[in-house]
């Protein structure tokens, strides 16, 4: 486990492109629908309890939420889809924001994509690896809450996933992960150190 993500501290919240930290050094961006558990694997991630803000109710973060790893490195918490009980104009501005920072980012270097392993691979889920592929991103699935399920269904699940993404090739790779169990951290930040070129001795 890399200690560098234990010093991870919250930056900035952008309900746009424009409000961003400036646009050098490397990022790499968390999506996913609003149930998927993407602030506990980033608060797992990074071995803090509350960097990122877990909520009962989905669907809360409404913005782009950037954490400085160090000067040069962020992670992004990008806006959750799913089950916010919003209108569909606050969606559109949502989904507005997200796909302007997708394709014009350029010191984003891949997507993380937390899928919730008893409901992979929604309407949602198909559309980031669509727009990250389409333009250049690679795309590391991490298939969340993997402690739900059973040994074999787990694995069957993440066999489904690997023969779906197939043909995508070697932009885009797939994982089981638990934040509860503390299943798959190191799987997850041999990913994370690659893209943000983190020395192996930081």
């Amino acid at each position: 486990m890399n200690p560098v993500y234990h010093q991870t501290r919250f930056l900035v919240s952008a309900a746009k492109l424009s409000q961003t930290p400036p646009d050098d050094g490397w990022e790499v961006a968390f999506a996913g629908r609003s149930n998927a558990g993407k602030s506990s694997a980033l608060n797992t991630l990074c071995q803090q309890k509350s960097l990122a803000r877990t909520s009962k109710t989905p669907g809360r973060t409404q913005l782009l939420n950037f954490f400085s790893v160090d000067e040069q490195r962020r992670l992004v918490d990008l806006p959750g889809y799913g089950f916010a009980k919003v209108s569909e104009q606050v969606k559109l501005q949502w989904q507005g924001a997200l796909a302007d920072y997708l394709e014009n980012r350029l010191s984003l270097r891949g997507v993380i994509l937390l899928v919730d392993v008893r409901h992979p691979m929604k309407e949602f889920d198909r559309q980031m690896l669509e727009w990250s592929t389409q333009i250049g991103r690679p795309v590391h699935i991490l298939l969340t809450k993997a402690d739900k399920l059973g040994r074999g269904a787990a694995a069957a699940s993440l066999q489904k996933i690997q023969r779906e993404i197939y043909p995508l090739g070697d932009m885009v790779s797939v994982q089981l992960f638990s934040a509860l169990k503390r299943q798959g951290i190191d799987q997850a930040h041999e990913v994370l150190d690659q893209w943000l070129e983190i020395p192996e001795k930081s």
